[in-house]
């Protein structure tokens, strides 16, 4: 999976993306120009110790997003989050290596580009007396129905306790 980012601009969503997509196997697109520098405090805070470990792209600008990797490919598609769209994130069928963008804070996608993707404009569904969720949370709502469409490939699919057994077993020592 591919999270692309469209102009972000508050590095602790920006890390804390970095740090789900680390946790899911799943690269992040940056396109620039960024509202803070990759190496700031804020960044690495919410990324914690991941941040090492994330693929992580740049572009300086949407086309040359497109030319390195859509333009090429044309069985990838873009899903574009915006709360624009007509559909719900949820009738999408995402392939593993579709990419998925969200916009910036403060304004989204621009609508020059949804508007060349119209078929893969997708929304969360929401009241509306807010403008948007918060781009990490829908991020990580998007992704993992993007994930769960395949059965969460690849990924840990139960945990153990670390100091206790479950219900019936003896303390371990």
């Amino acid at each position: 999976m591919n999270i692309v980012l469209y102009q972000p601009e508050i590095p602790a969503n920006t890390g804390n993306i970095g740090r789900t997509c680390v946790a899911t196997g799943t690269v992040l697109h940056l396109i620039e120009p960024l509202g803070f520098r990759l190496t700031g405090k804020e960044l690495r805070r919410a990324g914690m110790d991941y941040w090492e470990h994330l693929d992580v792209r740049r572009y300086m600008n949407f086309g040359e997003f497109v030319e390195k990797n859509l333009a090429c490919n044309p069985d990838l598609k873009i899903w574009m989050a915006t709360t624009k769209a007509k559909k719900r994130y949820t009738q999408a069928q995402y392939g593993m290596d579709d990419f998925i963008m969200f916009g910036k804070e403060s304004a989204g996608i621009p609508e020059d580009i949804l508007v060349d993707y119209e078929d893969t404009c997708i929304r969360i569904p929401m009241l509306d007396q807010i403008r948007s969720l918060n781009l990490s949370n829908s991020v990580s709502i998007v992704l993992y129905e993007a994930l769960r469409q395949h059965d969460f490939a690849g990924m840990l699919m139960e945990g153990a306790l670390h100091h206790r057994e479950w219900k019936g077993q003896a303390l371990r020592k």
